[in-house]
């Protein structure tokens, strides 16, 4: 994992000669997954809050481009496929609070989350919270955000046992014959299945250009504390902790300041069009940053950077997007996550359980948090891998004094 950790190490390649057909298509997948999912939450927040076709469409447009810039333009400048998202906890939060507030006051309540949040990023100080929690936790919390996707892909091969199902087993096949394209193989079967058996429908495509649409900003003292505070709590917490997990487990030293920093930095940018958070992504990160974009750390950087560049290339063609990503099966797109993320999952589930030098105590506090995390409870808004964190940390502290007595 060493040639991962520097930058100087992927320096001594060129672009081209680091590119491949697999990092381009593990960016591809990324997007794919983000759009499914992530995204249908952000439309559902939208329609909730009543907000106009047109703020739902600056909303969309906002956090594909936001997104877009900070993956590519940090991706190519680490050489480290640096994963970047909108905050899906966050979104979700807004499910019910953003019709509560007027527009402009939720803008800045925006804006406010994400001031705090840079400073948190580049003060390092959030680096350094995570850096006191024991690493085996931390791959708890990583294993407990992903192992809900990987379960989840068996439910939809029962929904629908011939796309997800036939899905599946072309993964199955691919890491037989063709390892490095395995999920492009499952993808590619998975969309010749939807269309043989009429699951795809063909959808009403407009290819005319997304338009940002600016909201003046007001600032709101009831607005910042029922959005902005518990915003940047599930997104520090629920997103930007398990993306630097990610990278770690993934063999990569990642910049917290940098990037937490411009993440920071593009959500206060594209707050006034809309964008509720930017932050680094776990998910995709771990289509991304592991062996199945390249067999090379070093190269997987190219998967960043093309993640980066659809994510450009679909936020300017927002509304588009929109309504092709709603005809898309979705048992198979929750099929095509789940064995995207398998290699991600034995990587972190390994580091939980099997930690070298680990003691009895920090495997048990682990294992709590993985369970903590996996169950997805919520209470008072706060997403589980902030209770699981918590939980593991606080087990680890009565367990370790425990076995000291």
């Amino acid at each position: 994992m060493a040639l991962a950790n520097t930058k100087t190490d992927s320096s001594r390649l060129t672009h081209r000669s680091a590119m491949s057909l697999s990092a381009v298509l593990a960016g591809l997948i990324a997007v794919a997954v983000s759009y499914a999912g992530p995204l249908l939450v952000v439309l559902e927040a939208a329609k909730s809050a009543g907000l106009t076709p047109e703020q739902t469409i600056s909303w969309v447009w906002a956090v594909s481009i936001a997104s877009g810039l900070v993956c590519t333009v940090l991706s190519l400048f680490t050489r480290q496929p640096v994963m970047v998202a909108w905050s899906v906890p966050g979104a979700a939060l807004l499910l019910t609070a953003l019709g509560d507030y007027s527009y402009s006051d939720a803008i800045g309540a925006y804006i406010v989350a994400g001031i705090l949040g840079t400073v948190l990023g580049v003060t390092g100080l959030f680096g350094k919270l995570l850096a006191a929690v024991p690493k085996p936790i931390l791959a708890g919390v990583l294993a407990g955000v992903l192992l809900p996707f990987v379960v989840n892909a068996a439910s939809a091969v029962i929904a629908s046992p011939l796309v997800a199902g036939g899905l599946v087993l072309a993964y199955l096949a691919g890491k037989r014959f063709l390892p490095r394209y395995a999920v492009f193989v499952a993808l590619f079967a998975g969309v010749v299945l939807a269309i043989s058996t009429g699951e795809l429908a063909a959808p009403q495509l407009s290819l005319s250009l997304a338009g940002p649409l600016w909201t003046m900003p007001t600032f709101n003292a009831t607005a910042i504390m029922g959005i902005s505070i518990p915003l940047l709590i599930v997104t520090m917490a629920g997103q930007n902790g398990p993306g630097l997990a990610m990278m770690h487990a993934s063999g990569y030293e990642p910049n917290d300041k940098l990037l937490l920093g411009a993440s920071g930095v593009a959500s206060v940018l594209f707050a006034p069009f809309g964008s509720h958070a930017i932050n680094l992504a776990a998910i995709t990160a771990g289509i991304c940053a592991g062996p199945e974009a390249h067999p090379d750390p070093r190269r997987r950087y190219i998967a960043g950077v093309f993640c980066g560049l659809f994510y450009l290339a679909f936020g300017t063609f927002s509304t588009a997007i929109v309504a092709l990503f709603a005809v898309i099966p979705g048992e198979m797109l929750t099929a095509l996550a789940g064995v995207a993320l398998i290699g991600a999952l034995q990587g972190s589930f390994k580091d939980t359980v099997t930690a070298d030098h680990a003691s009895p105590a920090v495997l048990e506090a682990a294992l709590i948090t993985l369970v903590v995390t996996a169950s997805g409870i919520a209470p008072w808004g706060i997403v589980s891998p902030f209770w699981g964190c918590l939980a593991g940390t606080v087990s680890y502290l009565v367990l370790r004094r425990r076995a000291k007595v």
